[in-house]
């Protein structure tokens, strides 16, 4: 044996019969959720529904975490075909939908600790590496990546009795492999005690079997347990409740008791799930597994108060969504769950009529799709297809009274309409439409005209609004507001003066700048439009305000 292959040899024996490592010690406790069969379950409503449990009804500090195992560092620049809705946080990090149920349902503000993308560890690895962090070393996934990703998760527990992470993806996925060795070498980290793995599975029903089936389940908790973990609880996702042999099937086949085999079926509504899990105690079973401490609290009545609001309105609404992703709803879900959850306090229920506006080439078509609505609502988005079908909805909204509620692009929208129909500006538009248009009523924002990148370089996150006395939107928010935008475009200063002396008022603005934030028409019975937008900020327990004004002046004209 050469002296270089007996120290390795040695190296290697030394290696072996090291000592083990004494468990880090955590205050924080860890739920990690996966999914398997198929993606789409529903594991960011079952994960906020469990976390709104654990905050309200068990006085928990929790925090959660989603996990992407795409490589694009945020959400920016996704497709909402491929994605559905980029949410934007109050610190401007552009994430997953899913941070939205988070918010929405802990009535809570989260920030850029509670999402992560493989873009983001990877970024940060290469990063460090670069910089000569690992001099000397191989960087390699286990421990480098791996750490990376516990060092985040542990982070984010510092100040939490209960950090919730959910896995994007399902259980057998390539992309978020690393990260689920990831979270079984947290349990071993911290110890098994200190962490609670919940398996989210779907149970087929197909026509031609007329039963439901489990195999497919059975073979995404063996890949599971392939990885090194034994999840605590098994929720199976089905249209309808689980027959007992498929329970029986799953207790045995995932060596669970029969209790931890929960059943959510299909729900009408995602705000009774709370509810529904309490009932079977699925929150009082994962605080004995993870042996947390809670505590009394209070909150939980006002989300059961909520749900009787909810139950007791009858009078229902029709609302108008003018947009181009009519056929992928997940694109305007925080409009849609804003509408929903705050009809209740208006005591209405609303539903929505989609409107594809980029089949609206004439006002006769507009009017055609908008016959028999409450009020219209003309979301956020970007480039030219369905512009033109927008503004003719929105023309028709001004002159026939309709309440109209315009968001970022909406709001810009409005600006061009009233320009060209009350101004005489027949050639307005915006650059974002028209490079070489003649009269950019909408132009580029001072500090986008020299960017070059696309992610993350819009007007991002919370911003402040200075709210003008004595207009609609004092009586909405009051003297100011906090609200979150998305833009790189913005109504040219150069026109303000035009419009306004047209009737148009503009009662929001940022301060100190000329950039304008809310615009209103008093003498129509509601035509509101905001650069910002509301639905990000707007909760089940706290509705936004400019929804629940809209909501109302919807009831009012129907």
């Amino acid at each position: 044996m050469t002296s270089a292959t007996a120290k390795r040899f040695y190296t290697r024996l030394s290696i072996a019969f090291m000592p083990v490592p004494a468990k880090e010690k955590s205050h924080a406790k860890y739920v990690v959720v996966t999914g398997s069969v198929i993606s789409g379950l529903g594991k960011g409503t079952f994960t906020s529904s469990l976390g709104a449990l654990l905050k309200m009804a068990h006085g928990l500090k929790v925090e959660p975490l989603k996990f992407d195992g795409y490589l694009n560092v945020d959400a920016g620049t996704l497709n909402p075909y491929r994605h559905g809705e980029v949410f934007v946080l109050d610190d401007g990090t552009e994430c997953d939908l899913d941070l939205g149920s988070y918010e929405r349902m802990l009535n809570a503000n989260l920030s850029k600790a509670n999402y992560l993308t493989a873009g983001k560890v990877f970024n940060a690895i290469i990063t460090k590496e670069r910089k000569g962090e690992y001099l000397g070393h191989d960087v390699q996934f286990i421990p480098h990546v791996t750490g990376e990703i516990k060092a985040f998760v542990r982070n984010l527990g510092k100040d939490a009795d209960v950090v919730l992470v959910e896995v994007g993806g399902t259980v057998g996925d390539l992309e978020s492999a690393y990260f689920i060795e990831a979270m079984r070498e947290l349990a071993y980290d911290i110890g098994r005690e200190n962490v609670c793995f919940i398996n989210l599975v779907y149970i087929l029903e197909p026509a031609c079997a007329g039963e439901q089936k489990s195999k497919a389940a059975q073979l995404g908790v063996r890949g599971l347990l392939s990885m090194g973990i034994q999840p605590d609880l098994i929720v199976c996702r089905s249209e309808k409740p689980l027959e007992l042999k498929i329970r029986e099937k799953m207790s045995t086949f995932s060596n669970l008791p029969e209790e931890r085999i929960i059943s959510l079926p299909d729900e009408s509504s995602i705000y009774s799930i709370p509810s529904r899990l309490k009932q079977m105690g699925v929150d009082d079973m994962v605080c004995g597994i993870i042996g947390v401490r809670t505590k009394p609290s209070k909150e939980y009545a006002n989300w059961e108060a909520f749900l009787e609001k909810s139950s007791k309105a009858k009078k229902q609404l029709t609302i108008a969504m003018t947009g181009k992703y009519t056929e992928l709803k997940d694109s305007y879900i925080s409009i849609l769950k804003a509408v929903e959850h705050t009809s209740p306090y208006v005591g209405v229920r609303s539903s929505i009529k989609w409107v594809d506006t980029t089949d609206i080439d004439s006002e006769a078509k507009a009017a055609a799709a908008l016959d028999g609505v409450d009020g219209m609502i003309v979301p956020g988005g970007f480039g030219p297809r369905g512009a033109e079908g927008k503004i003719m909805c929105i023309r028709y909204a001004r002159e026939k009274g309709l309440p109209f509620l315009g968001l970022c692009y909406g709001f810009q929208l409005a600006c061009i309409e009233f320009a060209r129909a009350m101004c005489g500006l027949k050639k307005a538009s915006s650059t974002e439409i028209n490079a070489d248009t003649e009269c950019p009523v909408i132009d580029l924002l001072p500090e986008q005209k020299a960017t070059k990148e696309m992610g993350g370089t819009m007007r991002l996150g919370g911003h402040e609004v200075e709210i003008k006395h004595g207009t609609i939107a004092y009586r909405i928010y009051g003297s100011n507001a906090r609200e979150r935008f998305r833009h790189r475009y913005e109504l040219n200063p150069e026109f303000i003066h035009a419009l306004e002396k047209a009737g148009m008022v503009f009662s929001g603005k940022a301060p100190g700048r000329d950039i304008m934030q809310i615009l209103e028409l008093p003498s129509h019975p509601f035509f509101f439009a905001t650069q910002f937008h509301p639905e990000f900020t707007s909760k089940p327990l706290s509705p936004n305000p400019a929804f629940k004004a809209f909501i109302e002046a919807c009831a009012k004209v129907h």
